[in-house]
Formats: C-alpha cells, structure tokens, sequence
C-alpha cells in the first residue's frame, strides 16, 4: 500500500513564511499535493493507495481519486500519522508499504516503479532528499518493518534502523522523488527545473528573484 500523509494544509510549509504568506504557502501545499496524487493515480499497476490526514482538502482530494482514506484526527506529525497508517496496514493484513510524502511534485510513475523494481522480498528501499539529510521514500516489507521516523536528517536514522533489521537496505536515488520543498530556495530548485507541473507553473507566476531566498535556511 502507499501511504501519502498529509497535515492540516491551512497552515502548512511554516519554514517558508519569510517569503509566503500562510494562502500562498496553503495554495503552494494543495498543488504539490495534487501533482503527486495525479503522478500516483496515472501509474498503471500500482499499489492501493491511501492519504493519512484529518484535513479536509486532503479529504476532497482522496475521494476525488477514489483513494483510501487513513484518519489522522491527531494531526501531531508525518511520523505520528505514519506509525497510524502502519499499524492500520498491519491490523489489515497489507504486506508491504510505501511511504511518498505530498510535497515532491517533480516525483515520476517510473521513480515509483524504479522502488518496486528494486524491492528485496524482504527489507528495504530507502530513496534520500536532493541535500543526503532527509527520507522522500521508504518502502518495507513487512509493512511495520522499522518504524518511520521523519525530520530534517531523517535518512541516516532510517537507513541504521533498516540496517539493524537484518534484512536488506536499498538506496537509490531518483531525482524527482529527491526534491522536496522545505526551504526558500527549493522554490527556486523547483521553479529552474524542466517540467509543467502545477506547483512549477504556480511558483513560476510568483517574483522570486525579488524575494529573500536565503532566509531561514
């Protein structure tokens, strides 16, 4: 199963309000959020999927693609609505999991069939952010297999305790899948990068030459 957590959207991507105020920083946060679904939902073959959340555009979204809804009603943290959907996976018997988080809008069908590709019957695949320091991707099998633990130097923490497993640990890097938007600069990362997604075209419209990118890095 993937599992897409998704927190309250209404005051999302807070490291980004030197520069965006909290509509902008909710419209950016629904487009990357739709980019992903849409990647999601366009890849033949793929796993169920279900958005972990509580907030009621995410809610919209996922019974606009017909996906599965895991209530989030703490809406605490990415890892506390992801130890939520892995034990509810669990309890339903679901043999693997992979985790993609909402805000990688350059993330391709053929990034996630890479991960699927590379999978080992048992263990790990572990996909790392563009700076090496965070998670953008986690399958396991067994789907509770170590638990997720998410933040800003995630992937070390990951990758030792899938180490610790015993089983083996996949990495790769996919560079859709790698960029994430977290600080004022990805916005510009994402804004000279090729593609036409929504959240490209939406950045594209705003003056970031003119705004203070390197704040609150």
């Amino acid at each position: 199963m993937i599992l897409v957590p998704v927190k309250n959207l209404a005051s999302a991507k807070q490291r980004l309000a030197a520069i965006l105020d909290q509509p902008a920083r909710t419209e950016l946060a629904q487009a990357m959020l739709l980019d992903v679904l849409e990647t999601l939902t366009g890849w033949r073959g793929r796993p169920d999927v279900s958005i972990v959340t509580s907030d009621p555009s995410a809610l919209q979204l996922a019974h606009q693609f017909h996906f599965t809804v895991i209530p989030d009603t703490n809406n605490r943290s990415e890892t506390d609505a992801i130890e939520i959907a892995t034990r509810y996976c669990e309890s339903h018997g679901v043999g693997s999991t992979l985790v993609i988080p909402g805000d990688i809008p350059l993330i391709q069908s053929w990034e996630l069939e890479e991960i699927i590709a590379a999978a080992p019957p048992e263990g790990s695949v572990l996909v790392p952010a563009s700076d090496g320091r965070g998670t953008n991707a986690i399958w396991r099998r067994p789907a509770g297999l170590f638990p997720a633990r998410f933040g800003n130097d995630s992937f070390k923490p990951h990758q030792a305790a899938a180490q610790a497993t015993g089983k083996p640990c996949v990495v790769i890097s996919l560079p859709g899948i790698a960029l994430d938007v977290d600080n004022p600069s990805d916005l510009r990362t994402l804004a000279a990068a090729p593609g036409e997604t929504r959240t490209q075209r939406l950045i594209r419209q705003w003056q970031l030459a003119d705004l203070p990118l390197a704040a609150n890095e």
